[in-house]
Protein backbone atom coordinates (compact mmCIF):
# COMPACT_ATOMS: atom_id res chain seq x y z
CA UNK A 1 0.00 0.00 0.00
CA UNK A 2 1.09 3.57 -0.69
CA UNK A 3 -0.28 4.90 2.61
CA UNK A 4 -0.72 3.62 6.15
CA UNK A 5 -3.84 5.63 6.96
CA UNK A 6 -7.37 5.46 5.57
CA UNK A 7 -10.17 8.02 5.66
CA UNK A 8 -13.69 6.83 4.75
CA UNK A 9 -16.46 9.40 4.27
CA UNK A 10 -20.10 8.67 5.10
CA UNK A 11 -22.05 11.72 3.91
CA UNK A 12 -25.45 11.06 5.47
CA UNK A 13 -27.07 13.19 8.19
CA UNK A 14 -30.50 13.25 9.80
CA UNK A 15 -30.31 17.06 9.67
CA UNK A 16 -27.94 19.51 7.98
CA UNK A 17 -26.12 21.79 10.44
CA UNK A 18 -26.13 25.49 9.63
CA UNK A 19 -22.33 25.88 9.73
CA UNK A 20 -21.20 22.68 7.99
CA UNK A 21 -19.56 22.73 4.55
CA UNK A 22 -18.54 19.05 4.41
CA UNK A 23 -20.05 16.75 1.78
CA UNK A 24 -23.38 15.77 3.29
CA UNK A 25 -26.90 14.66 2.28
CA UNK A 26 -30.10 13.88 4.12
CA UNK A 27 -30.20 10.21 5.09
CA UNK A 28 -32.18 8.02 2.71
CA UNK A 29 -32.20 4.28 3.37
CA UNK A 30 -32.13 3.18 -0.28
CA UNK A 31 -29.42 5.68 -1.22
CA UNK A 32 -27.33 4.73 1.79
CA UNK A 33 -27.45 1.03 0.81
CA UNK A 34 -26.37 1.91 -2.73
CA UNK A 35 -23.64 4.13 -1.31
CA UNK A 36 -22.11 1.32 0.77
CA UNK A 37 -22.07 -0.86 -2.37
CA UNK A 38 -20.37 1.92 -4.35
CA UNK A 39 -17.88 2.55 -1.54
CA UNK A 40 -17.07 -1.16 -1.45
CA UNK A 41 -16.33 -1.18 -5.17
CA UNK A 42 -14.13 1.92 -4.86
CA UNK A 43 -12.03 0.45 -2.05
CA UNK A 44 -11.76 -3.02 -3.60
CA UNK A 45 -10.78 -1.57 -6.98
CA UNK A 46 -8.07 0.69 -5.62
CA UNK A 47 -6.53 -1.58 -2.98
CA UNK A 48 -5.58 -5.16 -3.78
CA UNK A 49 -5.87 -8.12 -1.46
CA UNK A 50 -7.29 -8.48 2.03
CA UNK A 51 -6.18 -7.65 5.57
CA UNK A 52 -3.87 -4.88 4.36
CA UNK A 53 -1.74 -3.44 7.15
CA UNK A 54 -2.66 0.09 8.23
CA UNK A 55 -1.90 2.23 11.25
CA UNK A 56 -5.07 4.35 11.42
CA UNK A 57 -8.62 4.18 10.06
CA UNK A 58 -11.04 7.09 10.41
CA UNK A 59 -14.72 7.04 9.44
CA UNK A 60 -15.99 10.61 9.17
CA UNK A 61 -18.95 12.50 7.79
CA UNK A 62 -21.59 13.60 7.64
CA UNK A 63 -22.71 11.37 10.44
CA UNK A 64 -21.50 7.77 10.00
CA UNK A 65 -23.81 6.54 12.76
CA UNK A 66 -26.82 7.84 10.80
CA UNK A 67 -26.58 4.51 8.93
CA UNK A 68 -28.98 1.85 10.12
CA UNK A 69 -27.64 -1.23 11.89
CA UNK A 70 -27.39 -3.44 8.80
CA UNK A 71 -25.73 -0.71 6.73
CA UNK A 72 -23.26 -0.09 9.54
CA UNK A 73 -22.59 -3.82 9.72
CA UNK A 74 -21.93 -3.94 5.95
CA UNK A 75 -19.50 -1.04 6.27
CA UNK A 76 -17.67 -2.74 9.16
CA UNK A 77 -17.48 -6.04 7.26
CA UNK A 78 -15.97 -4.23 4.28
CA UNK A 79 -13.32 -2.55 6.42
CA UNK A 80 -12.58 -5.74 8.36
CA UNK A 81 -12.06 -7.73 5.17
CA UNK A 82 -9.89 -5.14 3.46
CA UNK A 83 -7.71 -3.98 6.36
CA UNK A 84 -5.96 -5.63 9.30
CA UNK A 85 -8.04 -3.86 11.91
CA UNK A 86 -6.50 -5.85 14.76
CA UNK A 87 -3.06 -4.56 13.77
CA UNK A 88 -4.14 -0.92 13.52
CA UNK A 89 -3.20 1.46 16.32
CA UNK A 90 -6.40 3.51 16.02
CA UNK A 91 -9.83 2.93 14.49
CA UNK A 92 -12.03 6.02 14.93
CA UNK A 93 -15.57 6.91 14.03
CA UNK A 94 -17.40 10.23 14.25
CA UNK A 95 -20.84 10.25 15.84
CA UNK A 96 -23.50 12.58 17.15
CA UNK A 97 -24.92 12.31 20.67
CA UNK A 98 -28.21 10.45 20.55
CA UNK A 99 -27.29 8.44 17.42
CA UNK A 100 -26.17 5.41 19.39
CA UNK A 101 -28.14 2.56 20.79
CA UNK A 102 -26.82 -0.56 22.50
CA UNK A 103 -26.77 -2.59 19.28
CA UNK A 104 -24.70 -0.05 17.33
CA UNK A 105 -22.25 0.37 20.19
CA UNK A 106 -21.75 -3.39 20.51
CA UNK A 107 -21.42 -3.75 16.73
CA UNK A 108 -18.69 -1.12 16.49
CA UNK A 109 -16.83 -2.60 19.44
CA UNK A 110 -16.99 -6.10 17.98
CA UNK A 111 -15.35 -4.89 14.75
CA UNK A 112 -12.46 -3.19 16.55
CA UNK A 113 -13.47 0.48 16.67
CA UNK A 114 -11.48 1.86 19.60
CA UNK A 115 -12.08 5.62 19.43
CA UNK A 116 -15.30 7.66 19.13
CA UNK A 117 -15.39 11.38 18.39
CA UNK A 118 -18.67 12.97 19.50
CA UNK A 119 -19.84 16.22 17.89
CA UNK A 120 -21.17 17.98 21.00
CA UNK A 121 -20.42 21.59 19.91
CA UNK A 122 -21.99 23.41 22.90
CA UNK A 123 -23.80 22.65 26.17
CA UNK A 124 -26.87 24.80 25.57
CA UNK A 125 -30.07 23.38 24.09
CA UNK A 126 -31.25 26.68 22.59
CA UNK A 127 -27.89 27.29 20.96
CA UNK A 128 -27.78 23.72 19.64
CA UNK A 129 -31.09 24.37 17.93
CA UNK A 130 -29.69 27.59 16.43
CA UNK A 131 -26.79 25.56 15.03
CA UNK A 132 -29.20 23.13 13.39
CA UNK A 133 -28.25 20.28 15.71
CA UNK A 134 -30.77 17.58 16.61
CA UNK A 135 -29.33 16.43 19.93
CA UNK A 136 -29.93 17.86 23.39
CA UNK A 137 -27.56 18.13 26.35
CA UNK A 138 -29.14 15.04 27.95
CA UNK A 139 -28.13 13.02 24.86
CA UNK A 140 -24.46 13.75 25.52
CA UNK A 141 -24.75 12.24 29.00
CA UNK A 142 -26.63 9.15 27.82
CA UNK A 143 -24.31 8.56 24.84
CA UNK A 144 -21.08 8.91 26.82
CA UNK A 145 -22.48 6.54 29.46
CA UNK A 146 -23.53 4.03 26.78
CA UNK A 147 -20.10 4.11 25.15
CA UNK A 148 -18.27 3.68 28.44
CA UNK A 149 -20.54 0.81 29.46
CA UNK A 150 -19.58 -0.92 26.21
CA UNK A 151 -15.84 -0.59 26.73
CA UNK A 152 -15.03 2.61 24.84
CA UNK A 153 -12.50 4.41 27.02
CA UNK A 154 -11.14 6.62 24.21
CA UNK A 155 -13.96 9.12 23.67
CA UNK A 156 -13.43 12.68 22.42
CA UNK A 157 -15.81 15.62 22.71
CA UNK A 158 -15.70 18.15 19.86
CA UNK A 159 -16.80 21.73 20.56
CA UNK A 160 -17.20 25.00 18.67
CA UNK A 161 -16.73 28.43 20.24
CA UNK A 162 -17.18 32.06 19.14
CA UNK A 163 -20.74 31.11 18.21
CA UNK A 164 -23.39 33.71 17.35
CA UNK A 165 -24.29 35.70 20.47
CA UNK A 166 -22.00 33.57 22.65
CA UNK A 167 -20.35 35.35 25.57
CA UNK A 168 -17.05 34.52 27.23
CA UNK A 169 -18.88 33.39 30.36
CA UNK A 170 -21.21 31.18 28.32
CA UNK A 171 -18.25 29.45 26.72
CA UNK A 172 -16.65 28.97 30.13
CA UNK A 173 -19.81 27.19 31.32
CA UNK A 174 -19.80 24.90 28.25
CA UNK A 175 -16.15 24.13 28.85
CA UNK A 176 -16.69 23.35 32.53
CA UNK A 177 -19.52 20.98 31.72
CA UNK A 178 -17.51 19.26 28.99
CA UNK A 179 -14.54 18.78 31.32
CA UNK A 180 -16.78 17.32 34.03
CA UNK A 181 -16.90 14.12 31.94
CA UNK A 182 -13.15 13.69 32.56
CA UNK A 183 -12.59 12.29 29.07
CA UNK A 184 -9.13 11.72 27.57
CA UNK A 185 -9.52 13.98 24.53
CA UNK A 186 -11.20 17.27 23.60
CA UNK A 187 -11.23 19.38 20.44
CA UNK A 188 -12.44 22.97 20.25
CA UNK A 189 -12.56 25.08 17.10
CA UNK A 190 -13.55 28.70 16.58
CA UNK A 191 -16.58 28.97 14.31
CA UNK A 192 -15.66 29.51 10.65
CA UNK A 193 -18.25 31.03 8.34
CA UNK A 194 -18.01 28.81 5.25
CA UNK A 195 -19.55 29.49 1.81
CA UNK A 196 -22.69 27.58 0.84
CA UNK A 197 -23.89 27.27 4.43
CA UNK A 198 -26.96 28.72 6.18
CA UNK A 199 -24.66 30.75 8.45
CA UNK A 200 -22.85 32.22 5.44
CA UNK A 201 -26.13 33.48 4.00
CA UNK A 202 -27.20 34.96 7.35
CA UNK A 203 -23.81 36.56 7.91
CA UNK A 204 -23.89 38.37 4.57
CA UNK A 205 -27.40 39.60 5.27
CA UNK A 206 -26.21 41.06 8.57
CA UNK A 207 -28.32 38.58 10.55
CA UNK A 208 -25.50 36.64 12.19
CA UNK A 209 -23.58 38.34 14.98
CA UNK A 210 -20.33 36.78 16.09
CA UNK A 211 -18.52 37.79 19.28
CA UNK A 212 -15.86 40.51 18.90
CA UNK A 213 -12.37 39.23 18.07
CA UNK A 214 -11.01 40.13 21.50
CA UNK A 215 -13.70 37.93 23.10
CA UNK A 216 -12.79 35.05 20.75
CA UNK A 217 -9.15 35.41 21.84
CA UNK A 218 -10.26 35.39 25.48
CA UNK A 219 -12.27 32.20 24.88
CA UNK A 220 -9.18 30.55 23.41
CA UNK A 221 -7.09 31.59 26.40
CA UNK A 222 -9.71 30.12 28.76
CA UNK A 223 -9.77 26.95 26.67
CA UNK A 224 -6.01 26.43 26.97
CA UNK A 225 -5.95 27.29 30.68
CA UNK A 226 -8.89 25.02 31.54
CA UNK A 227 -7.47 22.07 29.62
CA UNK A 228 -4.10 22.43 31.31
CA UNK A 229 -5.70 22.64 34.75
CA UNK A 230 -7.53 19.40 34.03
CA UNK A 231 -4.44 17.44 33.02
CA UNK A 232 -4.95 17.67 29.26
CA UNK A 233 -1.94 18.61 27.14
CA UNK A 234 -2.36 20.81 24.09
CA UNK A 235 -0.70 18.94 21.23
CA UNK A 236 -2.21 20.91 18.33
CA UNK A 237 -3.76 24.35 18.03
CA UNK A 238 -7.30 23.05 18.69
CA UNK A 239 -6.70 19.63 20.27
CA UNK A 240 -6.02 18.51 23.83
CA UNK A 241 -5.39 15.05 25.26
CA UNK A 242 -4.27 13.11 28.25
CA UNK A 243 -0.87 11.52 27.55
CA UNK A 244 -1.23 8.64 25.09
CA UNK A 245 -4.68 9.69 23.82
CA UNK A 246 -3.66 12.05 21.01
CA UNK A 247 -5.57 11.44 17.77
CA UNK A 248 -3.12 9.37 15.73
CA UNK A 249 -5.13 9.79 12.53
CA UNK A 250 -5.27 13.57 12.75
CA UNK A 251 -1.54 13.61 13.46
CA UNK A 252 -1.11 11.98 10.04
CA UNK A 253 -2.53 15.17 8.49
CA UNK A 254 -0.43 17.53 10.60
CA UNK A 255 2.73 15.51 9.93
CA UNK A 256 1.95 15.76 6.21
CA UNK A 257 1.96 11.98 5.81
CA UNK A 258 0.12 9.97 3.15
CA UNK A 259 -3.45 8.67 3.46
CA UNK A 260 -6.21 7.23 1.31
CA UNK A 261 -9.52 9.04 1.00
CA UNK A 262 -12.62 7.03 0.04
CA UNK A 263 -16.22 8.12 -0.40
CA UNK A 264 -18.11 11.08 -1.85
CA UNK A 265 -16.08 14.29 -1.64
CA UNK A 266 -13.20 12.55 0.17
CA UNK A 267 -9.63 13.74 -0.35
CA UNK A 268 -6.54 11.57 -0.36
CA UNK A 269 -2.83 12.32 -0.28
CA UNK A 270 -0.54 9.79 -1.94
CA UNK A 271 3.13 10.12 -2.96
CA UNK A 272 3.36 13.10 -5.30
CA UNK A 273 -0.36 13.76 -5.65
CA UNK A 274 -3.60 14.77 -3.97
CA UNK A 275 -6.94 13.36 -5.07
CA UNK A 276 -10.46 14.68 -4.66
CA UNK A 277 -13.55 12.55 -5.21
CA UNK A 278 -16.83 13.50 -6.88
CA UNK A 279 -19.12 15.22 -4.35
CA UNK A 280 -22.72 14.88 -5.68
CA UNK A 281 -24.09 11.61 -4.36
CA UNK A 282 -25.75 10.18 -7.53
CA UNK A 283 -22.66 11.00 -9.62
CA UNK A 284 -20.33 9.46 -7.04
CA UNK A 285 -22.39 6.25 -6.79
CA UNK A 286 -22.66 5.93 -10.58
CA UNK A 287 -18.91 6.34 -11.16
CA UNK A 288 -17.82 4.21 -8.20
CA UNK A 289 -20.07 1.34 -9.28
CA UNK A 290 -19.01 1.70 -12.91
CA UNK A 291 -15.23 1.52 -12.56
CA UNK A 292 -14.24 2.03 -8.91
CA UNK A 293 -12.53 5.38 -9.64
CA UNK A 294 -14.91 8.22 -8.65
CA UNK A 295 -12.03 10.72 -8.69
CA UNK A 296 -12.95 14.23 -9.80
CA UNK A 297 -9.44 15.67 -9.84
CA UNK A 298 -5.84 14.67 -9.27
CA UNK A 299 -3.31 17.34 -8.43
CA UNK A 300 0.39 16.70 -8.81
CA UNK A 301 2.25 18.08 -5.78
CA UNK A 302 5.49 19.90 -6.55
CA UNK A 303 8.50 19.99 -4.23
CA UNK A 304 7.66 23.64 -3.49
CA UNK A 305 4.14 22.72 -2.36
CA UNK A 306 5.37 19.75 -0.31
CA UNK A 307 7.75 21.97 1.64
CA UNK A 308 5.18 24.73 2.17
CA UNK A 309 2.60 22.23 3.41
CA UNK A 310 5.21 20.68 5.71
CA UNK A 311 5.62 24.08 7.36
CA UNK A 312 1.92 25.08 7.44
CA UNK A 313 0.73 21.77 8.87
CA UNK A 314 3.71 21.08 11.13
CA UNK A 315 3.40 24.42 12.87
CA UNK A 316 -0.12 23.49 13.97
CA UNK A 317 1.46 20.96 16.34
CA UNK A 318 2.63 22.30 19.68
CA UNK A 319 5.93 20.44 19.37
CA UNK A 320 6.45 22.21 16.06
CA UNK A 321 8.65 21.08 13.17
CA UNK A 322 11.67 18.83 13.70
CA UNK A 323 14.74 19.98 11.80
CA UNK A 324 16.00 16.38 11.66
CA UNK A 325 12.75 15.11 10.16
CA UNK A 326 12.76 17.99 7.67
CA UNK A 327 16.28 16.99 6.60
CA UNK A 328 15.21 13.36 6.22
CA UNK A 329 12.34 14.40 3.94
CA UNK A 330 13.98 17.15 1.89
CA UNK A 331 17.72 16.77 2.33
CA UNK A 332 18.36 20.20 3.85
CA UNK A 333 17.66 21.97 7.17
CA UNK A 334 14.66 24.30 7.14
CA UNK A 335 16.93 27.23 8.16
CA UNK A 336 18.59 27.07 4.75
CA UNK A 337 15.30 27.89 3.06
CA UNK A 338 13.74 30.09 5.71
CA UNK A 339 16.55 31.92 7.51
CA UNK A 340 15.14 35.41 6.85
CA UNK A 341 11.52 34.38 7.50
CA UNK A 342 12.40 32.74 10.83
CA UNK A 343 14.48 35.74 11.89
CA UNK A 344 11.59 38.10 11.07
CA UNK A 345 9.05 35.94 12.92
CA UNK A 346 11.29 35.63 15.97
CA UNK A 347 11.60 39.42 16.08
CA UNK A 348 7.79 39.64 16.02
CA UNK A 349 7.62 37.12 18.88
CA UNK A 350 5.56 34.70 16.78
CA UNK A 351 7.93 31.71 16.55
CA UNK A 352 10.67 30.25 18.70
CA UNK A 353 13.25 27.49 18.39
CA UNK A 354 13.65 24.88 21.08
CA UNK A 355 16.52 22.52 20.35
CA UNK A 356 15.88 21.18 16.87
CA UNK A 357 12.20 22.25 16.83
CA UNK A 358 10.63 25.36 15.35
CA UNK A 359 7.28 26.17 16.91
CA UNK A 360 4.65 28.89 17.24
CA UNK A 361 4.53 31.01 20.38
CA UNK A 362 1.21 31.72 22.08
CA UNK A 363 1.15 35.05 20.26
CA UNK A 364 2.06 33.35 16.99
CA UNK A 365 -0.97 31.08 17.21
CA UNK A 366 -3.21 34.15 17.18
CA UNK A 367 -1.52 35.41 14.02
CA UNK A 368 -1.31 32.03 12.31
CA UNK A 369 -2.22 33.18 8.80
CA UNK A 370 0.38 35.94 8.86
CA UNK A 371 2.98 33.45 10.12
CA UNK A 372 2.18 30.85 7.47
CA UNK A 373 2.43 33.46 4.70
CA UNK A 374 6.12 33.85 5.55
CA UNK A 375 6.74 30.24 4.52
CA UNK A 376 5.56 30.62 0.93
CA UNK A 377 8.44 30.00 -1.46
CA UNK A 378 9.56 31.26 -4.83
CA UNK A 379 10.74 28.69 -7.37
CA UNK A 380 14.28 30.15 -7.18
CA UNK A 381 14.41 29.29 -3.46
CA UNK A 382 14.41 25.57 -4.33
CA UNK A 383 17.86 25.60 -5.95
CA UNK A 384 19.32 24.37 -2.64
CA UNK A 385 16.99 21.35 -2.45
CA UNK A 386 18.41 18.03 -3.68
Amino acid sequence: MKAQSVYIHIPFCQQICHYCDFTKFFYNEKLATEYIEALSNEINTQIDGTKNQVNTIFIGGGTPTALNLEQLRSLMQLIDAKFDVAGASEFSIEANPGDFDEEKAKLLKSFGVNRVSLGVQVFDDAMLEELGRLHKIKDVYSTVALLQQNGFDNVSLDMIYALPNQTVEHFRQTLDEALSFNLPHYSAYALQIEPKTVFYQRYHKGKLHRPPQEEEVRMYDILKESMKNNGLQQYEISNFAKPGYESLHNLVYWKNEHYYGFGAGAHGYLPGKRTGNIRPLPAYIKQALENGYPVLNTEEISMKEMIEEEMFLGLRKMEGISNQQFIEKFGIPYELLYKDAISYLKDKGWVMTDGEYLRLTDQGILFGNEVFAQFLLEEDDLSVVR
